[in-house]
């Protein structure tokens, strides 16, 4: 059987040091054996049910595990910090394109993955629409954006919001950045956005909640269920999948997360998780979704940096 430390069961489970031991002292982890002064933990080990003293306090149980693997996976990243600026460079580099064309593609934009590269280098896709290419390097600056205002540790903001949109929307300059003044629907979903005249309280609603939810959600469930009921909002006449999607990696970033990209080839079940929401009010698989994407963006940081 392979054995861990209690620090290193810490950072896999998301708890301090201390906590641990005081389990272990409460005998509430089968297996621990006592090295000396060390106390060691089966690798396979799990925290007990009765989580009061976690770092986020309502952690549900089928999130238990994968919020586990991530939290180690980011505590051998942060490990590798500060990378350098060739790595960082790297590593951004191997995700705009993909992230770009997939993002784009979800909302009907024709660009292929090889065209979106090409764009992006600065040339002209024949045949294809204006707009497409507008669409494309829009995406890519409000990128380059949430990268750069990701540093500022600050809560997130409405004119945050509009700025990433006016980005997102840079084709549509009458309506970029702007909440929409007309009602909408949206073909096939569970729920109705709300009239233009409840946008903006709405929207003020939303980013005080997300602020309550610190103290006790984990930042993957907080954040899904963010993006869930920003969409629902639908506060833009257009680009709020894009836009939405932009202000989830925002938030990732600013919590210490890798930005994720949904891919076009997983659209369908994307679209199911907001109608798991908004038919059965249930959040659970956006939570997996984003907390899946984040897990996997985390291996295959490690395996570059390896």
């Amino acid at each position: 059987m392979d054995y861990i430390t209690t620090k290193e069961f810490a950072e896999k489970v998301g708890v301090s040091d201390r906590y641990v031991r005081m389990v272990i002292a409460d005998g509430k982890i089968d297996g621990v054996v006592r090295k000396g002064s060390r106390y060691m933990i089966p690798a396979d080990a799990h925290l007990p049910s009765d989580r009061r003293r976690l770092r986020w306090k309502d952690v549900p149980e089928q999130f238990v595990t994968l919020f586990a693997d991530i939290q180690q996976k980011v505590a051998k990243l942060n490990a590798m910090r500060p990378l350098t600026d060739g790595e960082v460079a790297r590593l951004r580099d191997d995700f705009m394109v993909d992230y770009t064309y997939n993002s784009n593609a979800i909302e009907g934009n024709t660009l292929t993955l090889k065209e979106t590269a090409m764009v992006l280098e600065g040339m002209t896709i024949d045949k294809k629409p204006l707009k497409d290419h507008l669409e494309a390097v829009g995406h890519r600056d409000a990128f380059l954006y949430i990268e750069d205002i990701a540093q500022r540790k600050t809560r997130l903001k409405e004119a945050e919001i509009k700025s990433i949109h006016s980005l997102v929307l840079m084709d549509r300059p009458e309506d970029k950045g702007v909440f929409r003044r007309i009602p909408v629907t949206i073909m096939g979903a569970y729920t109705e956005p709300v009239q233009p005249y409840l946008i903006e309280p709405k929207i003020t609603e939303l980013l005080r909640e997300n602020e309550q939810r610190k103290k006790a959600m984990h930042p993957i469930e907080r954040i899904a269920r963010f993006h869930l009921e920003f969409e629902g909002i639908h506060p833009f006449i257009d680009g709020n999948g894009r836009t939405g999607r932009l202000v989830m990696n925002l938030d990732l970033i600013r919590n210490g997360y890798p930005a994720i990209n949904v891919k076009f080839a997983d659209r369908k079940r994307y679209y199911d998780a907001f109608d798991a929401y908004y038919r059965d009010g249930n959040a659970d698989d956006m939570v997996f979704l984003v907390g899946q994407y984040v897990n996997e963006r985390l291996d295959k940081y490690l395996e570059i940096l390896r």
